[in-house]
């Protein structure tokens, strides 16, 4: 299959609150709810934070893979670590608006300076196992080169097909980070995009 990476685009909203909610799983969408609230509230709540311009979850911070007839067949988002609290605003003010009650305490940091930021990584699950997700990150590593930072991101301890995938493509465990409540396995690795590991 032939695909292309390219920036998303505001139009991409939609598909960049499916990206995220695939990324996070049912359980920990789930976690944002509250009794009157549903899933599709949480979706809404993303879509929000992706048309806007100064969040985490921003259309400027997502690329996307799109066949040649326009399909988007997986998407990333990332951004500098040094940003998060600045974007991060945007989500915890549209989540104070819908919800009625805020949750900046809750909210422990997943990312820091020292690192660009892959946030969200989804493929579609009719376009997987085709190479898409290592396209993505390599594109991500390639946005993350001016920054000389390594490339960092998340993965729940129980997700062992995404571990492997990570650990395949040479992300290297530098620890662990809380995330919503759950601890989660850090993950980091150079900008350098030719830079792999078999």
């Amino acid at each position: 299959m032939d695909y292309k990476i390219i920036p998303a685009e505001k139009t991409d909203s939609p598909m960049i609150a499916r990206t995220i909610m695939e990324a996070l799983g049912q359980e920990l969408c789930e976690s944002f709810t509250h009794p009157g609230r549903t899933l599709q509230d949480v979706a809404d709540l993303f879509r929000l934070c992706a048309e806007a311009d100064d969040s985490q979850y921003s259309w400027n911070n997502t690329l996307k893979a799109v066949d040649e007839n326009g399909n988007i067949l997986g998407m990333v988002i990332s951004y500098d670590g040094a940003q998060l609290h600045e974007l991060r605003k945007r989500f915890l003010d549209e989540f104070a608006k819908q919800n009625g009650f805020r949750i900046d305490d809750r909210m422990s940091d997943e990312t820091d300076a020292t690192e660009w930021y892959l946030d969200s990584l989804a493929v579609f699950p009719e376009y997987r196992g085709r190479g898409i997700a290592r396209s993505l990150i390599s594109a991500v590593r390639e946005r993350a080169a001016s920054s000389g930072k390594p490339v960092g991101l998340l993965v729940d301890k129980t997700n062992h097909r995404a571990e492997g995938l990570y650990d395949r493509l040479g992300f290297q465990t530098v620890g662990d980070r809380p995330f919503a409540g759950e601890l989660m396995t850090h993950k980091q690795i150079p900008t350098n995009p030719n830079f792999t590991q078999n």
